[in-house]
This record gives structure tokens, C-alpha cells and sequence, in this order.
């Protein structure tokens, strides 16, 4: 595991985006595994930046993102899918039909869940899996005691979770359940890239880097990875018992290749 510790948001979102960056200018027709929630839109903003600025094309590339709420339209304002389109998709040059999520209004999740896994499978597996982490150390929606060899499925939320997403549904409430790809799924990916930034994510950062394996964080699991990169700015690495040992690694967050 790679851990590089930048100064401050702006600079991880910019060395992320640059990790992605540079996995497309090699691999055009690259897979890649996207990530929402408030991390992801600066490091979106970013790439948005090099496609227009510096000729970024993900014209050939196809995307399949983490997860989605369960009962909630592609259309509607706080899904997923607008997410995406408002943060990315709408700015750059990728084919919409590569762009993929779950359909969170599909009559049957489940059968959605195991459709959207072989899809996944058909496409060949994802080549670099870019992640956020929940405070609780959630990867996409796996909440704590989420087997560590799960598939896409659908995954009850915690009320923690459910709390830090109500604003967007206000003044409903936040949907109970979610599609979302599996432990099992997210370490299938050959390479993976998380970013963290922010004092609240300190904790589950360091259990995800230096803490026991274990369900209680589900994020632990990425230690099973061989190719993974983790991007923090110094509030998300505050935590970090090995901090020295990483900038003496990487200094400044030194660049990094994942897979």
C-alpha cells in the first residue's frame, strides 16, 4: 500500500486526479471504477480541468460506479447518476452508453445487483477503482460487519450513514438501503485508489491503513490488495502512527503508479 500524504485538499484531489490521468494517457480503453460523495467533486474537477486544458479524453474509456440508493430514479436530483452527470459526465467526452451505475429503480434489486456484477465480469473486470471512505470506514455503501468477500448486492445503511446523506433529500428522509458493489468486487479491481481528506476521516483512515483486518472496517480490506494507492491531505493522515515512514517513502507525496 502507497500512502501519500499531500498539504492540503486541493493538492490530493490534484495528485488523484493525476493518478487517473495518467492511467487513461496509457490505457485509453481503460475500466475504470468510479466513486460520489463530497471528496470525489474536486477530484472530478480536476480531471474536468485536463480535459479541457490538457486534451484528457475519456472517449474510449468505460465507467462503472460504486453503488446506488435503492428506489431513487437515475433522473432524480440527489441520485447517483445526477451526481455524476453534474460532476463529470456532463464535461467531458465519454460515451454515455459506457457510462454505468445501478438502476436504483429497478422492480427487482436483487436482480439488478447480480446484472450489474456480470457486467462488471463482461466488460473484464475493473482496472483501477477510485474510493472514498466513510467515516465508519465504509467502502461505497459496505457498512461494518459487511463480509469481506461480498458481491454487488443490496446493503442496508446505518443511521450514521443515512444522517450524513439526509441533506440531500431533504426534507425527506434518506433511503434505507442500497445497491452497492461488494467488498469481494472492489478488491477484483486491479488497482485501487482512495483519497481521504478532512479530520473526520482520520480515524478510519488509520484503522484502514494500520489497524487490524477485520469487518468492523470494512475499508481494511483493501490491506488483502497488491496494488493499492491511498491519497490523504495532512488533516485525514493526523491519525497515522507510521506517518514518518511514509513521507521518508513518498516525500510530499511523492508520485505514485498504481498497478
Amino acid at each position: 500500500m502507497k500512502v501519500l500524504v499531500l498539504p492540503d485538499p486541493a493538492a490530493a484531489a490534484d495528485r488523484a486526479a493525476g493518478i487517473v490521468a495518467g492511467r487513461l494517457a496509457e490505457a485509453p480503453a481503460s475500466v475504470l471504477g468510479l466513486a460520489t460523495g463530497e471528496t470525489m467533486r474536486p477530484v472530478y474537477a480536476a480531471l474536468v480541468r485536463r480535459h479541457r486544458d490538457a486534451g484528457l479524453s475519456l472517449a474510449a474509456a468505460t465507467t462503472f460506479n460504486l453503488d446506488e440508493y435503492v428506489g431513487i430514479a437515475p433522473d432524480h436530483p440527489a441520485s447517483f447518476a445526477a451526481f455524476m452527470r453534474q460532476e463529470l459526465f456532463d464535461h467531458v467526452d465519454i460515451d454515455p452508453a459506457r457510462a454505468h451505475l445501478p438502476r436504483g429503480d429497478a422492480p427487482d434489486p436483487a436482480a439488478e445487483a447480480a446484472r450489474y456484477e456480470a457486467a462488471i465480469v463482461a466488460a473484464g473486470g475493473i482496472d483501477l477503482q477510485l474510493l472514498g471512505i466513510g467515516r465508519n470506514g465504509h467502502l461505497a455503501f459496505n457498512e461494518p460487519t459487511s463480509s469481506l468477500a461480498s458481491r454487488t448486492r443490496i446493503k442496508t445503511l446505518t443511521p450514521s450513514t443515512r444522517s450524513a446523506n439526509r441533506p440531500a433529500f431533504a426534507p425527506g428522509a434518506a433511503p434505507r438501503q442500497a445497491i452497492t458493489m461488494g467488498l469481494g468486487t472492489i478488491l477484483d479491481a486491479r488497482a485501487c485508489l482512495l483519497v481521504a481528506t478532512g479530520q473526520s476521516k482520520a480515524k478510519a483512515v488509520a484503522a484502514t491503513i494500520e489497524g487490524p483486518l477485520g469487518a468492523h472496517c470494512p475499508a481494511t480490506v483493501l490491506q488483502l490488495h497488491p496494488a493499492v494507492t491511498v491519497v490523504l491531505d495532512e488533516a485525514a493522515a493526523a491519525r497515522l502512527a507510521l506517518r514518518a515512514y511514509y513521507e521518508t517513502v513518498h516525500p510530499g507525496g511523492g508520485e505514485a503508479q498504481v498497478g
